[in-house]
């Protein structure tokens, strides 16, 4: 399941969004250690690409599944009746 991880940076206008098969804890869990340790957060998409954020600049992470996404036009049996 791909999970697409929205990161708010303080100081940015935009925020940044990863899609990424790491699980959502796990993603909490590299933030915290990167924290701990006043270090870079850094994050890998599905594609292989790698975002780094400084932890501290951190303003929130926003988690969304994929498989809340529907494709098509949004028939439904009913309504095609």
């Amino acid at each position: 399941m791909t999970v697409e991880v929205k990161i708010g940076v303080q100081y940015a206008a935009r925020e940044l969004s990863v899609a990424t098969e790491a699980e959502p804890q796990a993603v909490l869990d590299a933030l915290s250690k990167a924290l701990k340790d006043d270090s870079v957060f850094i994050l890998t998409d599905d594609k292989g690409r790698t975002v780094a954020v400084p932890a501290a600049r951190v303003a929130y992470l926003d988690f969304t599944s994929d498989s809340e996404r529907k494709v098509g036009f949004g028939l439904n049996a009913a309504a095609a009746k």
